[in-house]
C-alpha cells in the first residue's frame, strides 16, 4: 500500500477555495508513467471530532476546488461541502487531477474510433482504452492511500461529469463491493464509448445509489452531437430503469443547460444529498 503525506494546500491569491483542502505527495499512475498529487477536502468537523465519514472520489480534480487551477470554471465541491455541513451532511472529497491530453484515454473503457462526430477533438484511430487500468489504480492505490490516512466509514462513492462520469459507471458497475454510490453527470455514454450501455446491461443490478443527469443543450453550437449526446444518457436511463432501478436512481433532466463545469457545479448540491442521503 502506498503511504502518503498530506499538507495544507497551497493556493495562490486568485484561490477560491475555502475550508480545509490537503494535498498529497506525488502518487505514480505507473499505466500512464506520470505521477499526481490527490487533493482531499476534509469536512469542518473533521478536526474538532473523531467521527468517520463517507469518501467521495471525483475525476477532473483540479475544477472541482479552485478556479486557479481549473481549465473551464470549478464545480465549487468546497463551497457545497461547507453550506451542507450546516445541514449535517459531511463527507471526505478526493480529487484526482485528469491526466490532460491523455484524458480521453484513461477515462474511457471503451472505445469505438468509427462512431466519434466529425468536428470531436479525439484519437480517430484505434487506441487502447485504459479505463479499466485507471480503474484499477482508484480500487488499489488511491483508495487505500486516502483510507489509510483519513478517518473513513468504509462508504465510498465516485461522481464525475462528461467522460468523468463514463468512468464513475464503469467503476461502479465493474466494482460493486467497492463502491456504494455512483454520480455521472452528463455521461458521455453514447459515440466512441456506446459499449457501456451494453456492459451496464449484461452486468445487471447492483446494490447502490445512482444520480444521471444531462442537459437539453449540452452542445449548443452542434444540435445534432447534442441530440446524440442527450438519447444516449436517456438509453442509460433506460437501461437502469429495466435492470431494476427505482428508488436508489435519481435521474435530472435540465433543458437549457450546456455541457460545463458551471451546470455541473449548479446541480451538485442536490446530487450529493440523494448520493449522502
Amino acid at each position: 500500500m502506498v503511504s502518503l503525506s498530506w499538507h495544507p494546500y497551497d493556493g495562490n491569491e486568485d484561490s477560491t477555495v475555502v475550508g480545509s483542502l490537503r494535498v498529497s505527495d506525488p502518487v505514480e499512475a505507473t499505466h500512464l508513467d506520470i505521477e499526481r498529487e490527490l487533493l482531499a477536502y476534509l469536512p469542518p468537523s473533521y478536526e474538532s471530532s473523531d467521527r468517520q465519514y463517507p469518501v467521495v472520489y471525483m475525476h477532473d480534480g483540479q475544477n472541482l476546488f479552485d478556479e486557479a487551477t481549473s481549465y473551464d470554471g470549478e464545480w465549487q465541491v468546497d463551497e457545497t461541502m461547507e453550506a451542507l455541513a450546516s445541514e449535517g451532511l459531511e463527507a471526505i472529497v478526493i480529487g484526482i487531477p485528469n491526466a490532460g491530453d491523455e484524458r480521453p484515454i484513461e477515462y474511457a473503457p471503451f472505445y469505438d474510433p468509427a462512431d466519434i462526430p466529425d468536428d470531436a477533438d479525439l484519437p480517430r484511430e484505434d487506441v487502447e482504452p485504459l479505463g479499466d487500468a485507471y480503474a484499477d489504480w482508484l480500487c488499489e492505490t488511491v483508495c487505500p492511500a486516502v483510507e489509510s490516512a483519513f478517518r473513513t466509514s468504509g462508504e465510498r462513492g465516485v461522481i464525475g461529469s462528461s467522460m468523468g462520469g463514463l468512468i464513475s459507471l464503469y467503476s461502479f458497475f465493474r466494482d460493486p463491493d467497492k463502491f456504494a454510490f455512483v454520480g455521472a453527470m452528463s455521461p458521455a455514454v453514447s459515440g466512441p464509448w456506446h459499449e457501456m450501455q451494453e456492459y451496464i446491461e449484461t452486468t445487471g443490478h447492483v446494490d447502490g445509489r445512482i444520480y444521471v443527469d444531462v442537459g437539453g443543450a449540452e452542445f449548443a453550437d452542434d444540435p445534432d452531437q447534442s441530440a446524440q449526446f442527450e438519447e444516449g444518457v436517456k438509453q442509460l436511463v433506460g437501461t437502469l430503469e429495466a435492470i431494476g432501478y427505482t428508488d436508489e436512481l435519481q435521474y435530472v433532466y435540465d433543458p437549457e443547460a450546456v455541457h460545463h463545469e458551471s451546470e455541473w457545479a449548479r446541480r451538485f448540491p442536490d446530487a450529493i444529498r440523494f448520493l449522502l442521503g
